[in-house]
């Protein structure tokens, strides 16, 4: 009985010395370049990020309602309750795995009664070694039986079939919680995103509405003229449609200020109305700082939850391949069970009552090899996959950041011009409307200078708030708003 007890632990010693079977994962990085090729002048060039700036990066706004909606959107965000959820449940996957390499059974008990017929034996229970009951009277046909004991059942882990799969689930769980963290990202650039563009949708609905104040008082003006007979009916022809004009962008605009309201909430865990009244009010656009961190390509890959995930997709893809691989060799199990069985419930405790089993056991599906060898290759092609997917995510991040240096820096030169056409057009309006009041031009310049100052202001509001944007998409692609 001894030598039997001793097994487990000369199995174990084996197993200790046997590397799992399967490839090792070892993270190679794709190649990048040294430095991001949009960086231009008015851009920081620093050798890195610094980690509590991008943790925060909206902050750089310097805006407390920013703030407060970024603080309000991880508390109430239905997307991290998602991924919250979803994380837990890779950690309850990941603890499941790892109760594997360790012996399973529990307690059980039983009770029975059992009646036999005079003729024979049919029917009548038998101890856990298969003999009669010691108090087994024969002409008694009914008989109670009372069991309790112990089973237990271990794999032994030779080859390493059960550490892969636990390393997978690890993998798995890893790329879970950085999934959420992308979530996070995600969620804080679509906050300050539309709060962005719902600041610069207001700016441009006050200069619409700035312009449909100046067309009324123009169409007074020359409604007064042509009722004194100074000009023709063209005159006021014109200045009535351009004033329809200006009343038609409104509405459109105030259309895009209020589906913005409503994503914020949404955004927010909240109704689509309930930041109509706090946000409603027409509010200036942050300003961009100058000097930005842009930092090293090689930052993304330790930095952007994205690429993290797809990594860890990687190491787990790699393991079940180990997994798989498994199934081509034996697998080798020590089950057991332990306890007492008797007539009575006082029978149980004594010595005479217990019954012991333990049966190493042996299985070995050669049969299935096919079947295997195709699971094998099947699992070396999600690797395949997972390993081009992580390629791409770095790619992607590139992308992104080199996109956003662009805008950033174009938008900047032509915020610049559009600031010169305004003044310019601006002066150009109130000479031409003075002109016009002294009788010596026509009310067609008039209005042509009005559209053209009008419209680069239109368009003026429409660069600051896409260079607010590409900043927002810059600390985005950066990976900022989490920390470690």
């Amino acid at each position: 009985m001894r030598t039997f007890f001793l097994i487990p632990v000369l199995v174990a010693g084996v197993m200790a010395g046997c590397s799992p079977v399967g490839p090792d994962y070892k993270r190679v990085d794709p190649p990048v370049p040294a430095k991001f090729g949009s960086l231009e002048k008015g851009i920081s060039t620093a050798e890195s990020i610094q980690t509590e700036s991008l943790a925060s990066w909206w902050k750089i706004f310097n805006d407390p309602i920013l703030d407060s909606l970024m603080k309000r959107a991880e508390e109430g965000s239905l997307d991290l309750r998602i991924a919250e959820a979803r994380v837990r449940q890779a950690r309850a996957l990941s603890l499941g795995s790892e109760s594997q390499q360790y012996p399973e059974g529990g307690l059980n008990a039983a009770y029975q009664r059992s009646r036999r017929p005079e003729s024979g034996l049919a029917g009548l229970g038998t101890s856990g070694t298969g003999s009669l009951p010691s108090t087994f009277n024969p002409t008694n046909r009914e008989t109670d039986l009372y069991l309790a004991g112990f089973d237990a059942s271990w794999e032994i882990d030779i080859f390493g079939g059960i550490r892969r799969e636990i390393e997978a689930a690890q993998a798995d769980l890893a790329g879970t919680e950085e999934a959420r963290r992308d979530t996070l990202v995600t969620l804080q650039g679509e906050v300050a995103r539309n709060y962005l563009q719902l600041r610069g949708q207001q700016l441009r609905l006050k200069i619409a509405q700035d312009e449909v104040q100046t067309r009324k008082q123009n169409v007074d003006l020359i409604q007064a003229r042509f009722q004194a007979g100074l000009i023709n009916e063209l005159d006021l022809a014109r200045a009535k449609g351009a004033l329809a004009a200006g009343e038609s962008r409104v509405p459109l605009i105030e259309n895009n200020v209020r589906e913005i309201l409503h994503r914020l909430a949404v955004l927010l865990g909240q109704e689509p109305m309930s930041l109509v009244g706090e946000l409603g009010e027409i509010e200036n656009l942050p300003e961009v700082p100058e000097n930005l961190p842009a930092g090293l390509p090689s930052d993304l890959l330790r930095r952007r939850p994205d690429i993290r995930r797809t990594e860890r997709e990687l190491a787990a893809a790699t393991a079940r391949i180990g997994v798989s691989a498994a199934e081509l060799f034996p697998k080798f199990s020590l089950t057991g069970s332990f306890g007492y069985q008797g007539n009575t419930v006082s029978d149980l405790p004594r010595e005479s009552s217990n019954f012991w089993r333990i049966a190493p056991t042996f299985r070995w599906s050669i049969l299935n090899f096919k079947r295997i060898t195709a699971d094998i290759e099947a699992n070396k092609a999600v690797r395949e996959e997972s390993l081009a997917r992580f390629e791409k995510s770095v790619l992607v991040s590139l992308e992104e950041v080199e996109n956003a240096l662009v805008t950033l820096s174009r938008e900047k030169r032509r915020a610049e011009a559009l600031e010169e056409a305004v003044q310019a057009n601006d002066l150009a309006f109130s000479l031409a409307m003075e002109r016009y009041r002294i009788g010596i031009q026509s009310y067609l310049e008039v209005l042509d200078a009005e559209t053209a100052l009008y419209l680069a202001q239109d368009q003026l509001a429409q660069s600051k708030q896409n260079r607010s944007v590409a900043l927002v998409s810059l600390y985005k692609a950066l990976g900022g708003g989490w920390r470690e």
